[in-house]
């Protein structure tokens, strides 16, 4: 949070992103030395997470003008209520006991008092559920969601709640808007309950109170079954609308201005979000998902279906899987991903998890009609507008002739030495820099796997397109690698989920601000979209071929190639992923989108809104290393056209095709 008025602690902990100070053993009561201990921790702008006596916590992640309060009801069962605020970064969860309340009074009380000097005006925010007989029946259309906004009626408070109001309006829980109402009450509290704030004046110190009631669709009507999804669903959109409207009291009633409601939320980030990102990117590098899928014997493929007049279905061999593929699944589902507290964290941890599970189905099923099927959960089809990019592309641009023989060629020593120039590039950015590259025979042509650069020995590249070669490989696959291995989360350098569409995308795009992004790459990239169609539509690897070859002019030896990589282990949908991905990125460019929150790891674009949260909340750091494209005039100046003008042909083609009379 920016403020004027922040500590010299909060300043000097604001980059880190550790996790706060935890008490395991749960006292007895909330006595005066509990109480002292956890303000003396407020007024270092410490972290502090400790249990409260018989259920319950108190998260404060650091000096912050706000704190959400649930107390937990003795008389019915209110299962799911108390998550709705785990996403918050200051919180009490508490009984509702009645020998409790004048402790948890006196906590709260203690933590206003802390903070008040500090910004000049606290809100507490009490949530709760609504009981049975106001929450409906479980019949159709009787559950709708539902927030009820109790206040005191203070003027100075009707703004915020003006602005709950809006935010909790815009919450879709079930493909439905909620219901929204406001309640002036003197004392906001659950029912049966004292409020614990209470007394004269209140609101003249600045010190405000706000209840937050809520019809709890998450769960059955008698209290005891909880719907996860939606209450995951619910939890996450309701962290959001919350910070949407606490940013409007934090800037009109406090001292402090923060830029972006975001920053208003967690920093510190608990023990289960560090432990499900090692094992879930320790599984990651372990799957090497794209080198088990791919065959280790396309030379003599190629020999023998040439030889044979394209007659016969190639036969691939495969590397030897090194991982029991159902027996790492167990392992995977161990992932403490359930006790994340972080909406945002455990929405990207448990995607990581599902993509992970796919995987591995594949891989369990490699080589075999039953491969495309989890292949398609992974990477995904071909729908009808990008089929339909691919044939414009194809029809647009003509066959390129033969390379001729004599023309210039790079070799994969040639290759390797360049490559390892860009990447001392990247040192002179960032001395951190630790990725491999090699040159290895069962590899064609070029492929980056957990941050090495294999080189297939046979590599052949005309020479004219060595530097938009080295900008797709280097400049993105192995820059994003270094970028995420500077995050403390591994899996922004092992990858999100879905990341590869985002990352083929980024990296063809690199190609064009390279200026090597010729209008045959281009025909190549649709021709790949085109062949997993037919995969998809039930096409054999001849037909594929013949197709290719016949139909869109593609040599003998590139129709093989594409066909093999669509067909490989089975039928991989992946490189649909480039043109997909090259397709969104330049509509986000032209929609005003940035470059440079796409390089910070190897995310996927769902993640691109929360790798800049994360940014705001300080939980990540900035990325260390910019590629040479964007400090290169010309490539700057390509990045603006892209900007203007989304459309490949506009961007590619009419640039290097002669214009037609």
């Amino acid at each position: 949070m920016d403020s004027a008025r922040l500590s010299p602690a909060c300043l000097k902990n604001s980059g880190e992103s550790r996790a706060p100070e935890v008490a395991m053993t749960r006292p007895e009561q909330i006595d005066e030395p509990f109480i002292e201990g956890v303000l003396e921790r407020l007024r270092e702008d410490q972290a502090v997470r400790r249990t409260l006596p018989l259920w319950g916590r108190v998260h404060v992640d650091r000096r912050l003008p706000f704190l959400f309060l649930y107390r937990k009801p003795l008389e019915r069962p209110d299962e799911g209520t108390d998550q709705l605020v785990l996403g918050e970064a200051s919180y009490v969860l508490g009984s509702s006991e009645a020998r409790l309340q004048g402790g948890l009074a006196a906590l709260i009380q203690g933590i206003v008092d802390v903070n008040l000097p500090v910004f000049g005006a606290f809100l507490v925010v009490e949530v709760w559920s609504a009981s049975d007989a106001r929450a409906g029946t479980d019949g159709p259309g009787s559950r709708e969601p539902a927030f009820r906004l109790w206040h005191g009626g203070s003027k100075e408070l009707f703004p915020t709640v003006e602005a709950f109001e809006r935010s909790l309006r815009s919450i879709r829980i079930l493909r439905t808007r909620p219901e929204v109402e406001s309640v002036v009450e003197r004392d906001p509290g659950p029912p049966g309950l004292d409020c614990c704030l209470a007394g004269p004046g209140l609101a003249t110190r600045g010190i405000y109170r706000l209840g937050l009631e809520v019809r709890p669709v998450y769960r059955s009507i008698n209290g005891q079954d909880v719907f996860p999804v939606a209450l995951r669903e619910l939890r996450r959109a309701f962290s959001k609308s919350t910070k949407h409207a606490l940013v409007e009291f934090v800037r009109q009633r406090t001292s402090s201005r923060p830029a972006h409601y975001q920053m208003l939320g967690r920093r510190s980030v608990v023990k289960a979000v560090w432990q499900a990102d090692r094992m879930l990117a320790g599984i990651s590098d372990r799957i090497d998902f794209l080198r088990f899928v791919t065959p280790i014997n396309l030379r003599e493929a190629w020999t023998s279906f040439d030889s044979n007049g394209g007659s016969e279905l190639p036969s691939f061999g495969y590397r030897p899987l090194q991982i029991a593929p159902l027996e790492l699944k167990r392992e995977l589902f161990s992932a403490p991903v359930q006790r994340i507290e972080d909406p945002e964290l455990g929405w990207m941890l448990r995607k990581k998890q599902r993509e992970l599970d796919w995987q591995l189905t594949a891989l369990a099923a490699r080589d075999s009609r039953e491969f495309l099927y989890a292949s398609l959960l992974v990477f995904g089809d071909v729908d009808q507008p990008l089929l339909d990019e691919a044939r414009r592309i194809l029809e647009r641009v003509p066959p390129s002739p033969e390379a001729n023989p004599g023309s210039q060629t790079v070799t994969a020593s040639k290759f390797l030495a360049r490559a390892r120039e860009e990447i001392e590039f990247l040192k002179l950015q960032h001395d951190e820099v630790r990725v491999g590259i090699e040159i290895n025979a069962n590899i064609a042509g070029l492929m980056v796997s957990n941050g090495t650069l294999f080189i297939g020995a046979d590599l052949q590249v005309p020479s004219a397109r060595i530097e938009a070669l080295v900008q797709h490989e280097v400049g993105t696959h192995l820059l994003t690698f270094i970028n995420g291995q500077a995050q403390p989360f591994r899996l922004l350098r092992s990858g999100l989920a879905e990341y590869d569409e985002l990352q083929e995308g980024l990296a063809v795009l690199s190609e064009y601000l390279a200026g090597g992004l010729s209008p045959a790459r281009l025909r190549l990239l649709a021709a790949r979209v085109i062949a997993v169609k037919h995969l998809t539509d039930g096409a054999d690897f001849i037909q594929t071929f013949n197709r290719l070859h016949r139909d869109y002019g593609f040599s003998k030896r590139t129709a093989f190639g594409i066909s093999t990589r669509v067909f490989r282990s089975g039928g991989l949908t992946k490189d649909a992923t480039y043109l997909r991905g090259l397709v969104r990125i330049l509509t986000h460019l032209s929609g005003g989108g940035r470059i440079e929150p796409l390089l910070a790891g190897k995310i996927g674009f769902d993640d691109i809104s929360v790798m800049e949260e994360l940014l705001r909340r300080k939980v990540l750091r900035p990325a260390p290393l910019r590629p040479r494209y964007l400090q290169d005039p010309a490539s700057l100046g390509r990045l603006q056209s892209a900007k203007r003008n989304a459309d490949l042909v506009d961007l590619v083609i009419e640039e290097t095709l002669p214009r037609r009379g």
